[in-house]
């Protein structure tokens, strides 16, 4: 099984926002990635993390099960059908993430944690943030 955690957090609401995405093999860590995606609101921020992450599972052809973690309760809920998406913007983000998990040919499921089971992509998501204050 993959285990992919994603994270995404902006200093402001909007405000400067970055996104990362950590992703283990059988407990072990495979990738890590973090990148700034400006001004964004938190929202938007966690479905970047969760988009970059499908686009990772895409390229490398991971074909077994693949479980997508992430401490926004929100995107994990409207991923799951639980939520309906009401936000232009965020409608946007969740039809792209959508697209890209139909192309995966794996089982994809998604888990709401706390930020404390989070915490290496929290820690990229903070330093991405460092790396472009003003």
């Amino acid at each position: 099984m993959i285990k992919v955690y994603c994270d995404g957090g902006a200093r402001g609401n909007p405000g400067s926002a970055a996104a990362a995405f950590v992703v283990y093999k059988n407990e072990k860590l495979i990738h890590k990635f973090s990148r700034f995606v400006g001004i964004a609101t938190n929202n938007s921020a966690e479905y970047e993390a969760l988009i970059m992450a499908l686009d990772y599972v895409l390229e490398m052809k991971l074909l077994c099960p693949v479980k997508i973690i992430l401490d926004s309760e929100l995107v994990a809920s409207q991923m799951k059908g639980k939520y309906k998406v009401k936000n232009e913007n965020l409608q946007i983000l969740f039809l792209k993430a959508k697209d890209l998990e139909k192309k995966i040919d794996a089982n994809i499921t998604y888990e709401w944690v706390s930020r404390d089971e989070n915490k290496i992509a929290d820690a990229l998501v903070n330093e991405e943030l460092d790396k472009h204050k003003k």
